[in-house]
């Protein structure tokens, strides 16, 4: 996995692992989650992944967009 750049200082994100069509996240709490464009859409996990290489922005975008959409809780 690939530390997130925390721009802000303040994200719930801690790290990420981008897939050709998912996005693993992982969480400051430990969480890993996986996202995938079967579960949350094409179009969402490119913004995600485009957030993650940002580093800003992804905790917020998950918690308003896709929330629950992820596939699978990974820990």
């Amino acid at each position: 996995m690939q530390r997130y750049g925390n721009r802000s200082g303040a994200s719930g994100v801690a790290a990420y692992e981008i897939g050709k069509e998912s996005i693993t996240v992982k969480f400051t709490s430990g969480a890993r989650y996986l996202y995938t464009d079967r579960s949350a859409g094409h179009a969402n996990i490119v913004r995600m992944q485009e957030l993650a290489r940002e580093g800003q922005g992804l905790s917020t975008f998950i918690s308003q967009e896709v929330r629950e959409q992820y596939a699978r809780k990974l820990n």
